[in-house]
Protein backbone atom coordinates (compact mmCIF):
# COMPACT_ATOMS: atom_id res chain seq x y z
CA UNK A 1 0.00 0.00 0.00
CA UNK A 2 1.61 3.62 -0.80
CA UNK A 3 2.28 6.21 1.32
CA UNK A 4 -1.02 8.27 0.01
CA UNK A 5 -2.94 5.64 0.50
CA UNK A 6 -2.19 4.77 4.30
CA UNK A 7 -2.60 8.74 4.90
CA UNK A 8 -6.05 8.26 3.06
CA UNK A 9 -7.07 5.10 5.17
CA UNK A 10 -6.00 7.64 8.65
CA UNK A 11 -8.02 10.52 7.43
CA UNK A 12 -10.99 8.61 7.27
CA UNK A 13 -10.34 6.23 9.94
CA UNK A 14 -10.32 9.73 11.87
CA UNK A 15 -13.94 10.88 10.22
CA UNK A 16 -15.57 7.76 10.97
CA UNK A 17 -14.47 8.22 14.51
CA UNK A 18 -16.57 11.56 14.48
CA UNK A 19 -18.90 11.50 11.62
CA UNK A 20 -20.28 15.25 11.05
CA UNK A 21 -23.93 14.90 9.14
CA UNK A 22 -26.25 17.35 10.42
CA UNK A 23 -29.49 18.48 10.04
CA UNK A 24 -28.99 20.80 6.95
CA UNK A 25 -26.59 18.01 4.98
CA UNK A 26 -29.89 16.26 5.81
CA UNK A 27 -32.13 18.14 3.58
CA UNK A 28 -29.28 18.93 1.14
CA UNK A 29 -29.23 15.19 0.38
CA UNK A 30 -32.81 15.22 0.29
CA UNK A 31 -32.61 18.05 -2.52
CA UNK A 32 -31.08 15.27 -4.83
CA UNK A 33 -33.27 11.91 -3.61
CA UNK A 34 -36.65 10.49 -3.79
CA UNK A 35 -38.31 9.63 -0.43
CA UNK A 36 -37.27 5.99 -1.05
CA UNK A 37 -33.91 6.53 -1.62
CA UNK A 38 -33.67 9.48 1.43
CA UNK A 39 -35.08 6.73 3.45
CA UNK A 40 -32.19 4.41 2.13
CA UNK A 41 -29.51 6.88 3.06
CA UNK A 42 -30.99 8.14 6.86
CA UNK A 43 -30.14 4.12 7.40
CA UNK A 44 -26.57 4.48 6.56
CA UNK A 45 -24.41 5.06 9.17
CA UNK A 46 -23.48 7.86 10.49
CA UNK A 47 -20.17 7.72 8.97
CA UNK A 48 -21.16 6.45 5.74
CA UNK A 49 -23.30 9.70 5.55
CA UNK A 50 -21.13 11.45 6.03
CA UNK A 51 -18.38 9.84 3.73
CA UNK A 52 -21.16 10.68 1.04
CA UNK A 53 -22.51 14.05 1.66
CA UNK A 54 -18.56 14.54 1.48
CA UNK A 55 -18.48 12.94 -1.90
CA UNK A 56 -21.57 14.62 -3.25
CA UNK A 57 -19.91 18.34 -2.09
CA UNK A 58 -16.36 17.47 -3.83
CA UNK A 59 -18.38 16.96 -6.53
CA UNK A 60 -20.68 20.65 -6.56
CA UNK A 61 -17.25 21.87 -6.04
CA UNK A 62 -15.85 20.60 -9.25
CA UNK A 63 -19.17 22.18 -10.62
CA UNK A 64 -20.72 18.96 -11.49
CA UNK A 65 -24.43 18.95 -11.88
CA UNK A 66 -25.80 15.51 -13.28
CA UNK A 67 -28.35 14.43 -11.27
CA UNK A 68 -27.45 11.04 -11.86
CA UNK A 69 -23.88 11.52 -10.20
CA UNK A 70 -25.48 12.99 -7.30
CA UNK A 71 -27.64 10.33 -6.48
CA UNK A 72 -24.87 7.71 -7.05
CA UNK A 73 -22.68 9.85 -4.78
CA UNK A 74 -24.87 9.95 -2.06
CA UNK A 75 -25.81 6.19 -2.20
CA UNK A 76 -22.86 4.21 -3.37
CA UNK A 77 -22.11 2.67 -0.35
CA UNK A 78 -25.63 2.11 0.86
CA UNK A 79 -25.17 -1.72 0.24
CA UNK A 80 -23.38 -1.95 3.37
CA UNK A 81 -26.74 -1.37 5.46
CA UNK A 82 -27.12 -5.25 4.92
CA UNK A 83 -24.18 -6.45 6.94
CA UNK A 84 -22.91 -3.24 8.54
CA UNK A 85 -19.38 -3.47 10.09
CA UNK A 86 -18.45 -2.08 13.21
CA UNK A 87 -15.17 0.01 13.03
CA UNK A 88 -12.92 -2.98 14.19
CA UNK A 89 -14.21 -4.67 10.86
CA UNK A 90 -13.51 -1.94 8.43
CA UNK A 91 -9.38 -1.46 10.00
CA UNK A 92 -9.50 -5.15 9.79
CA UNK A 93 -10.00 -4.75 5.67
CA UNK A 94 -7.85 -2.27 5.79
CA UNK A 95 -5.05 -4.04 7.23
CA UNK A 96 -5.57 -7.45 5.42
CA UNK A 97 -5.55 -5.10 2.12
CA UNK A 98 -2.65 -4.10 3.01
CA UNK A 99 -0.66 -7.58 3.92
CA UNK A 100 -2.51 -10.07 1.93
CA UNK A 101 -4.05 -8.11 -1.19
CA UNK A 102 -4.20 -11.09 -3.45
CA UNK A 103 -6.49 -12.84 -0.48
CA UNK A 104 -8.41 -10.45 0.21
CA UNK A 105 -10.92 -10.59 -3.37
CA UNK A 106 -10.74 -14.51 -2.52
CA UNK A 107 -12.43 -13.80 1.20
CA UNK A 108 -14.92 -11.30 -0.40
CA UNK A 109 -16.83 -14.35 -2.16
CA UNK A 110 -20.87 -14.59 -0.85
CA UNK A 111 -20.91 -18.15 -1.17
CA UNK A 112 -24.46 -18.47 -3.00
CA UNK A 113 -25.91 -15.30 -1.89
CA UNK A 114 -25.84 -16.26 1.55
CA UNK A 115 -23.74 -13.29 2.43
CA UNK A 116 -24.69 -14.42 6.80
CA UNK A 117 -23.18 -17.99 6.43
CA UNK A 118 -19.68 -17.12 5.92
CA UNK A 119 -17.29 -17.29 9.09
CA UNK A 120 -17.13 -14.13 11.36
CA UNK A 121 -13.86 -13.22 10.05
CA UNK A 122 -15.08 -12.76 6.32
CA UNK A 123 -17.92 -11.50 6.67
CA UNK A 124 -15.99 -7.73 6.43
CA UNK A 125 -14.62 -8.45 3.09
CA UNK A 126 -17.97 -10.23 1.90
CA UNK A 127 -19.20 -6.76 2.78
CA UNK A 128 -16.64 -4.80 0.64
CA UNK A 129 -16.66 -7.20 -2.34
CA UNK A 130 -20.68 -7.13 -2.45
CA UNK A 131 -22.05 -4.13 -1.28
CA UNK A 132 -21.42 -2.16 -4.42
CA UNK A 133 -24.12 -4.71 -6.36
CA UNK A 134 -25.91 -5.00 -3.04
CA UNK A 135 -26.38 -1.25 -3.03
CA UNK A 136 -27.56 -1.44 -6.68
CA UNK A 137 -30.28 -3.47 -6.17
CA UNK A 138 -31.25 -1.56 -3.40
CA UNK A 139 -30.95 1.29 -5.04
CA UNK A 140 -33.05 0.28 -8.36
CA UNK A 141 -36.05 -0.83 -6.17
CA UNK A 142 -36.17 2.57 -4.87
CA UNK A 143 -36.94 3.96 -8.33
CA UNK A 144 -33.33 5.05 -9.24
CA UNK A 145 -32.13 5.34 -12.76
CA UNK A 146 -30.90 2.93 -14.26
CA UNK A 147 -27.50 5.17 -14.67
CA UNK A 148 -27.29 6.04 -11.29
CA UNK A 149 -27.12 2.41 -10.23
CA UNK A 150 -24.85 1.57 -13.05
CA UNK A 151 -22.66 4.12 -11.18
CA UNK A 152 -23.32 2.70 -8.01
CA UNK A 153 -22.73 -0.71 -9.22
CA UNK A 154 -18.98 0.11 -10.43
CA UNK A 155 -17.82 2.71 -8.30
CA UNK A 156 -15.57 0.13 -7.39
CA UNK A 157 -14.43 -1.31 -10.65
CA UNK A 158 -10.85 -1.02 -11.79
CA UNK A 159 -10.39 2.64 -12.64
CA UNK A 160 -10.24 3.83 -15.81
CA UNK A 161 -7.30 6.00 -16.61
CA UNK A 162 -5.46 7.94 -19.32
CA UNK A 163 -2.88 4.58 -19.10
CA UNK A 164 -6.03 1.91 -19.44
CA UNK A 165 -8.86 3.73 -21.45
CA UNK A 166 -9.98 6.82 -22.56
CA UNK A 167 -13.79 7.50 -20.87
CA UNK A 168 -16.02 6.56 -23.84
CA UNK A 169 -19.39 6.73 -22.77
CA UNK A 170 -21.34 8.93 -20.56
CA UNK A 171 -21.57 6.30 -17.85
CA UNK A 172 -17.45 5.31 -18.15
CA UNK A 173 -17.17 9.40 -17.78
CA UNK A 174 -19.60 9.95 -14.94
CA UNK A 175 -18.08 6.88 -13.37
CA UNK A 176 -14.25 8.32 -13.88
CA UNK A 177 -15.65 11.38 -11.80
CA UNK A 178 -17.30 9.30 -8.85
CA UNK A 179 -14.45 6.77 -8.46
CA UNK A 180 -11.85 10.09 -8.62
CA UNK A 181 -13.84 12.05 -5.81
CA UNK A 182 -15.09 9.05 -3.38
CA UNK A 183 -11.20 7.84 -3.70
CA UNK A 184 -10.41 10.79 -2.13
CA UNK A 185 -12.87 11.96 0.09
Amino acid sequence: MTTGRWLYRTRQFWLALRPDSRHADLENAATFLNREQMALFVCMQPSEQAHSLRVLYALLERGEQDKDLCVAALLHDVGKTRRPLHLWERIWIVLAQAVYPGCVAHWGVEPDGQADQVEWWRKAFVVAAQHPQWGAEMAAAAGTSSLAVALIRRHQDEPITPASQEATTREELLLQILQSVDDRS
